[in-house]
């Protein structure tokens, strides 16, 4: 039997972690996945090739973010995922939050700006098109956090406290555009805080941070409101297989405590990363004045030297008693 037409068998035995972690491909996120480190290894031996050098520590961002893309939807844990309620949450947790952290630390856009050919004089090619796609006022928009943080929040609340949750779970095109959709919002409400890809909106660092923690809060809340309820929130779940042998209300709380949990997993990976960008950046900044004041003679250490000089023969001269 089929459950709410995904074609996932009602019969499933209860889960456990290694049963969870069966192989067991959903297409299109398999070719997605295939796709997209496809392109990055070209991009990546595209510099190689031509003499530029590509960090491997990006690289190995990358290809993490694209494996937790593929656990959460090429195993078992997508099966149980129409079931089970707190192992949905699971995989919403890893591809909205851990994923896109991943994937942005391999910075796709910086590399494929580097990547792609220019276009002749007069041509728009790949290139130039990303190029207007990151300048575009859209961009300023989806990037900006009156629109991130909004949209972050709505993906819990507007989602799964209203009917459209239970819609989208009733067919495969719904439920695959529903993941799109959380790894999506996981880019768009990350990216202008990692910082790590250039784009319209890059505030400071401190701005970065209180981002990052104005939309947190809310995960928790979000957490705790199901791990209180005293009934199913949720229809979807309402009715899990008796083969599973969960009972409703543990497994939604399990599911609360697996959102408020992965509040905080998240915010420690982005802070450490931003800590360690802005570490790098007043690094960058002090090699950049050394060497300023190794080309000009140190010019601005001399004029502060003389100004504090002439300051301290101005009191010499002065009568005393004035």
């Amino acid at each position: 039997m089929d459950h709410s037409g995904h074609g996932t068998s009602m019969d499933l035995p209860p889960f456990t972690l290694e049963r969870g972690l069966e192989l067991s491909p959903e297409p299109f996120f398999l070719v997605g996945s295939l796709l997209a480190l496809a392109l990055y290894g070209w991009g990546v031996v595209r510099l190689v090739r031509r003499g530029d050098a590509w960090p491997v520590g990006r690289t190995v961002f990358f290809v993490l973010g694209v494996l937790t893309v593929l656990v959460a939807m090429c195993t078992k844990l997508n099966d149980y995922g129409m079931v089970m309620f707190s192992v949905h949450m699971v995989q919403h947790m890893i591809i909205s939050m851990v994923s896109p952290i991943l994937l942005l630390l391999g910075a796709p856009v910086t590399l494929a700006l580097r990547a792609l050919p220019v276009a002749g004089r007069g041509r728009t090619g790949p290139r130039e098109l990303l190029l207007a796609l990151l300048h575009s006022r859209y961009m300023r928009v989806v990037t900006h956090p009156v629109f991130t943080i909004p949209i972050f929040i709505a993906s819990l609340y507007g989602l799964y406290f209203t009917p459209l949750f239970d819609t989208l779970m009733g067919s495969k095109a719904g439920h695959i555009g529903m993941m799109v959709h959380f790894l999506a919002v996981g880019l768009v409400f990350f990216w202008p805080i990692m910082g790590v890809d250039p784009g319209p909106h890059r505030p400071g660092y401190v701005m970065r941070m209180l981002e990052l923690f104005a939309g947190m809060p809310f995960h928790a809340f979000f957490g705790i409101a199901l791990m209180m309820a005293s009934s199913p929130m949720v229809e979807a779940y309402e009715n899990p297989p008796a083969s599973l042998g969960i009972d409703v209300l543990a497994d939604q709380s399990a599911a609360g405590g697996i959102a408020w949990a992965f509040s905080e997993i998240p915010s420690v990976l982005v802070l450490i990363a931003l800590v360690y960008q802005w570490y790098r950046s007043d690094q960058r900044q002090a090699r950049r004045t050394d060497r300023a004041a190794d080309r000009d003679g140190d010019k601005e250490l001399a004029a502060y030297n003389a100004y504090l000089a002439s300051l301290h023969a101005r009191g010499e001269r002065r009568p005393a008693g004035r």
